[in-house]
């Protein structure tokens, strides 16, 4: 092998052997689907195996922003993979779509294997909670765009949906119930590390509302993928519209579920009470309206579901393991209602 490339900082067997080491893990996220496996300059999946009358192709596209540099400071790089697929798969899930395939690219300084290995062992897992096959990515090394120890990873998936049943917009009277999330998710890390760095608290430390775990612990926490409980919503005609709580959180993010003139009312004591976002809010010194426009503050996802199908709907979701609670209803106000305070 020439000794050229190596020499301007491109290690190409350092890259073969991180492609060996992440096989096994592709290999077990995949679906009947998939032909040909994996290898070709492109990756194929048969739609035809689907059983859909009218399908409709949903894709998105995501990264994990700069909750990277948490598990980049601590040399923990298992879990931000989950992270990078559940921000994709969430946003298609949002329209009612079940996720098929998923695609990764991994940007580095240095092509460690051992790195390269971790950070997808996490995307095959996101994978494999999704139900959905990674079919194949792309590693580059790039010494003079990031240091060594610097890397930045997106994805992009593909779902369907029958046409007849996209989950849509909301209508005035319809209910909205949310679904826990794990904590801060995917969104508003500036902000986090910046909280962090003001306390002078380090990563490793104990977290003082965490007993027995470390900051980085709680703040490396993945993002929680929805698809297990929504499966048994779609294609049922149940779900009129959904959203997924990322950045912006509910201010921005429930608007983008309402139909042109639609608002909500909002319960936000309804939400599970989290104890990191009560941390955030007094070590930030953070107005209500720095919380509701930054982090998900315990809501991950809400749909919106009419009247005479809320019960069925959270008998379904209970049925999964989900914990649903009643976060407000759609109104014809224009314009979103605070109701009750956050339980922090």
């Amino acid at each position: 092998m020439g000794e050229a490339y190596k020499k301007a900082g491109v290690d190409i067997e350092a890259g073969y052997e991180g492609v060996k080491r992440i096989g096994p893990h592709a290999r077990s996220t995949m679906r009947p689907e998939v032909m040909d496996g994996l290898g070709g300059f492109g990756a194929m999946f048969d739609m035809s195996k689907l059983g859909l009358k009218e399908p409709v192709l949903i894709s998105g596209t995501d990264g994990v922003g700069t909750k990277l540099l948490i598990a980049q400071t601590v040399n923990r790089h298992d879990t931000i993979g989950i992270d990078a697929v559940a921000m994709c798969v969430n946003d298609i899930a949002a329209q009612g779509a079940e996720p098929l395939f998923f695609l990764d690219y991994l940007a580095l300084g240095k092509n460690d294997p051992d790195l390269v290995e971790q950070i997808v062992a996490g995307v095959a897992e996101g994978c494999r909670q999704a139900g959905c096959a990674l079919i194949g990515g792309e590693t580059a090394e790039m010494p003079d765009l990031y240091s060594a120890s610097e890397y930045d990873i997106a994805g992009f998936t593909v779902g369907a949906a029958e046409k007849s049943a996209l989950w849509q917009k909301a209508e005035a009277g319809d209910v909205l119930i949310g679904l826990p999330s794990s904590g801060v998710h995917s969104n508003g890390f500036s902000l986090v590390r910046k909280i962090i760095a003001d306390s002078g608290a380090n990563w490793e430390d104990e977290a003082s509302f965490a007993a027995g775990s470390s900051y980085a612990d709680v703040f490396l926490e993945p993002t929680r993928i929805y698809i297990e409980s929504l499966k048994p919503l779609y294609n049922k005609g149940l779900v009129r519209a959904a959203a997924h709580i990322t950045g912006g959180g509910l201010t921005e993010n429930i608007p983008r579920m309402l139909a042109d003139g639609a608002g909500a009312d909002i319960q936000l004591d309804a939400q599970p009470q989290l104890p990191v976002f009560s941390w955030l809010r007094e070590k930030g010194s953070l107005t209500e309206t720095d919380m509701l426009t930054t982090f998900n503050t315990g809501t991950g996802m809400v749909l919106a579901v009419s009247e005479e199908n809320t019960d069925t709907v959270i008998d379904l979701l209970r049925e999964t393991g989900e914990v649903p609670f009643l976060l407000g209803r759609v109104t014809e106000s224009g314009q979103l209602n605070w109701k009750g305070e956050l339980p922090l």
